[in-house]
């Protein structure tokens, strides 16, 4: 009796034990959109209350963290069609709204722009699809962000310059040139080395270098996504 009891009780723990893991798993990529998600609602908040600078370092960290939840989910075997709608929400309103708030409106062709902004990035997540493997069609919204943001770090929130490369990457983002899926975590050791160069600057050394280093990043797929971040895996 002593013996089955033990038996079953091992055996049932290895079985939730299990279905915990598979679990993690299942969601260790929704985890991270959830997260970007989070980034993006409190860089939105930073915003309403002024707070930009915190807002443009909220908006790099979901940077990095959307550049890591496509690759655990391919790694893990892990993709499905809810994880894809949460990373797409997470996106628009991360790169999106909560980018777009950094334009700071105050008249109606600002408004506007805000307004064009987001609807770029709407159709670009929602109607731009390459049909072709590991290929974007328009730049993807992350990179346009993760320039404005460094910009307006480095400018120390010039609100005309930024507008202007607003409206340039809302032209890049509905422009139907092709851009290669740069696969970072998945691709070379030195594209891999470049993401945790972004994680230290982000997350450890001071402002201005992270937005060098972002702007550097961002404008190198920008400008020469072929000749510099074609994926070769």
């Amino acid at each position: 009796g002593i013996f089955q009891s033990t038996k079953k009780l091992v055996l049932s723990t290895r079985a939730g034990r299990g279905r915990m893991l598979e679990f993690l798993r299942k969601n260790a990529a929704n985890g991270l959109s959830m997260a970007n998600l989070v980034a993006g609602l409190a860089s939105v908040l930073c915003s309403l209350n002024r707070q930009y600078s915190h807002s443009c370092q909220l908006l790099l960290v979901g940077f990095l963290l959307d550049l890591a939840d496509g690759a655990v989910a391919r790694w893990l075997n892990a993709c499905s069609a809810l994880g894809a709608k949460l990373d797409d929400f997470a996106d628009f309103t991360t790169f999106g709204l909560a980018t777009a708030l950094l334009l700071q409106p105050q008249g109606i062709l600002d408004g506007l722009l805000v307004i064009a902004y987001v609807m770029a990035v709407f159709a670009r997540l929602c109607f731009f699809s390459s049909g072709i493997p590991f290929t974007y069609r328009g730049l993807p919204c992350p990179y346009a962000s993760s320039l404005l943001a460094g910009t307006f770090l480095l400018m120390e929130g010039n609100i005309t310059l930024l507008r202007i490369t607003a409206a340039i990457m809302i032209l890049f983002m509905v422009d139907q040139g092709l851009y290669p899926h740069d696969k970072v975590l998945e691709s070379q050791l030195w594209k891999k080395v470049v993401y945790a160069g972004g994680v230290v600057a982000i997350l450890f050394l001071p402002t201005a270098v992270a937005s060098i280093y972002c702007l550097a990043w961002s404008t190198s797929y920008i400008i020469f996504p072929y000749a510099i971040w074609n994926c070769k895996a």
